[in-house]
């Protein structure tokens, strides 16, 4: 109880106008399933730069959605939120490799998380490339059955011709009408790949990547905007927050 208190206490410092004005369902879902116990204090720590109960309600999230997660890392932050807000009516489907799922903790075994569908498939990690090499793209449901795709800070792990094989299978994944969510740490327009911003991605370069696939551009949020971050440095050496676009594409 201690600790669901100090957690709630630490929403409503962070977020003043969250806490004391009117939240959509979602939203309050969100917040209540911040202030579990299952999140670590490093989980809590991020929660004012990922900003989760805004940043789920932009991307249209609903509690009876089967939403995929592309990459959740071993971190799984956004997993332990989704989790049990789609346990009564919804499915979250995890996509990563089986070392990923192997490193979550006794958390997943939780009654809350009776909806979240760990997924393995082959993600080698080629050093020369300094890339990681997907294998085949099994998402666990059929095609066209899926209401939201989220590919979170993870779409620049991968090079041209991968990011268009797993933008075709979101794609083919997401029914018509489905979204696909991709967040990640800006980088220049048109700026040549170097060691620093090999981390980040250039927003107009995924825009038109992802088009190419067949998705239309429906929204974008500045939730992110960061100007403290001069786009210059790795992203590990930023010592707030990166600056992050967040696009959210429609699936005719």
């Amino acid at each position: 109880m201690k600790r669901c208190k100090f957690a709630m206490t630490v929403l409503m410092f962070l977020s003043p106008t969250i806490a004391f004005s009117q939240l959509s369902a979602i939203q309050s879902k969100v917040q209540e399933v911040m202030t579990m116990d299952h999140r670590t204090e490093a989980e809590l720590a991020r929660d004012a730069d990922r900003d989760p109960v805004n940043a789920i309600d932009f991307m249209g999230l609903e509690a009876d959605m089967t939403v995929i997660e592309f990459l959740p890392a071993a971190q799984a932050y956004y997993t332990k939120i989704l989790g049990p807000v789609l346990r009564d009516n919804g499915h979250l489907m995890a996509i990563d490799s089986q070392g990923t799922f192997d490193r979550w903790g006794d958390w997943i075994e939780m009654p809350e998380m009776g909806m979240v569908h760990p997924v393995p498939f082959d993600n080698q990690y080629n050093m020369d490339e300094g890339r990681y090499m997907p294998g085949e793209l099994n998402f666990g449901v059929p095609n066209g059955t899926v209401d939201k795709f989220l590919y979170i800070r993870e779409y620049h792990n991968f090079n041209g011709a991968d990011k268009a094989r797993i933008n075709a299978a979101a794609f083919g994944a997401l029914k018509s009408g489905g979204e696909y969510v991709i967040i990640d740490h800006t980088k220049r327009h048109m700026e040549a790949e170097n060691g620093p911003n090999g981390r980040r991605e250039d927003p107009v370069a995924v825009i038109h990547e992802v088009q190419q696939a067949g998705f239309v551009l429906d929204r974008v949020s500045d939730m992110f905007y960061q100007e403290s971050d001069d786009l210059s440095q790795e992203v590990g050496q930023i010592p707030n927050m990166t600056d992050r676009f967040f696009l959210v594409f429609k699936k005719p």
